[in-house]
């Protein structure tokens, strides 16, 4: 109960060690907890951290993966060549796009 209530007040995907540290070192101070107590919650709440950055990642991964598959895109290159294929055929037929 502590630990979950630990997690969801200092934000695990936010949490940096400094913070973490700094947090519990006022908590050994008033002497609401041990050192051994606060290194283990400042590990734990890193580790937990990390793993659900991870998890983050992966689910943003899948969305963008799903989302291509979704929607018709064309790529940053795929765009540049299509505009030089364009230019390359005004040339060509001796036209131009106004304001060039």
């Amino acid at each position: 109960m502590m630990k979950k209530a630990l997690y969801f007040g200092l934000g695990a995907l936010s949490i940096t060690r400094d913070h973490a540290e700094k947090f519990f070192a006022e908590m050994v101070e008033k002497g609401e907890i041990s050192r051994d107590e606060a290194k283990n919650f400042v590990d734990e709440a890193i580790k937990r951290g990390e793993e659900e950055k991870g998890e983050l990642r992966k689910t943003i991964r899948q969305e963008f993966e799903e989302m291509k598959n979704t929607f018709s895109y064309v790529s940053k290159s795929d765009f540049e060549a299509l505009e030089k294929r364009i230019r390359d055929l005004e040339e060509k037929i001796g036209t131009g796009i106004q304001g060039e």
